[in-house]
Formats: C-alpha cells, sequence, structure tokens
C-alpha cells in the first residue's frame, strides 16, 4: 500500500514516464507515510482515445489517483495531493501547443478488507 495509478494522454509524446512514477514514489516514501519503499505500487496507462472539453485546441491531461489503507486524516491526504501535484508540475517543459492539466485524486480503501502478501 499505497496503489499509485497514473494516466496521461498520448499527445504527450515527452513525457518521461518511468522517471516520472519514481519521482511520485520518492515524494510518497518521504512523506513518512509508509513504512517501506516496497510497499508503494505505481502503474502508467498511457490514453489514445480521449476528449478534454469541447475545443477542438490540442488539450491533455495526467491525472494521479492514489489508493490508501482507510484512516488518515483530511489533513494528511490534503498533503499527499499537494505534494504529488507539485512533483507533477515539475517534471520539467510542457508541449507549447497542448493545454494540459494535472490531478491528483485520493481514494480509501477499506483497511479491513484488504489482503496483501509480497512472495520471494
Amino acid at each position: 500500500m499505497p496503489h499509485l495509478h497514473l494516466e496521461y494522454t498520448a499527445n504527450l509524446t515527452d513525457l518521461p514516464v518511468e522517471k516520472t512514477l519514481l519521482r511520485l514514489n520518492n515524494v510518497l516514501m518521504a512523506s513518512g507515510q509508509f513504512a517501506s519503499e516496497f510497499d508503494i505500487k505505481s502503474r502508467a496507462v498511457k490514453v489514445e482515445n480521449f476528449q478534454v472539453g469541447t475545443s477542438l485546441s490540442p488539450r491533455g491531461f495526467i491525472a494521479v489517483k492514489l489508493s490508501l489503507l482507510s484512516g488518515r486524516s483530511p489533513q494528511i491526504k490534503q498533503q499527499l495531493s499537494q505534494s504529488l501535484l507539485a512533483a507533477l508540475q515539475d517534471l520539467g517543459e510542457w508541449p507549447a501547443d497542448v493545454q494540459v492539466q494535472l490531478s491528483v485524486q485520493l481514494d480509501d480503501m477499506d483497511r479491513e478488507s484488504y489482503s496483501k502478501v509480497a512472495i520471494g
């Protein structure tokens, strides 16, 4: 725990996906909310078919969803959300011809029903 899901639009062709995931994992570890770096699982999915709003102008997005075990305070969740968003903003140069939206959503997972085992 936690599980980080990153979706990004295909028109963000210069997005360094692996570097981005590692950076987000480091942000989570630095928060002090997670016991082991081994517990942080992240993945990225490129979205080929998408529409942002109704304009025909080039637009794109990066959407992060972080699933956490329930029990953290709203303040801790807000800090995690803001830290992840700041890390996304600092990724580097954005395409000049694409309007990009960045978002972070945190979801609680029921602690009592979550199961996990590490093998090896």
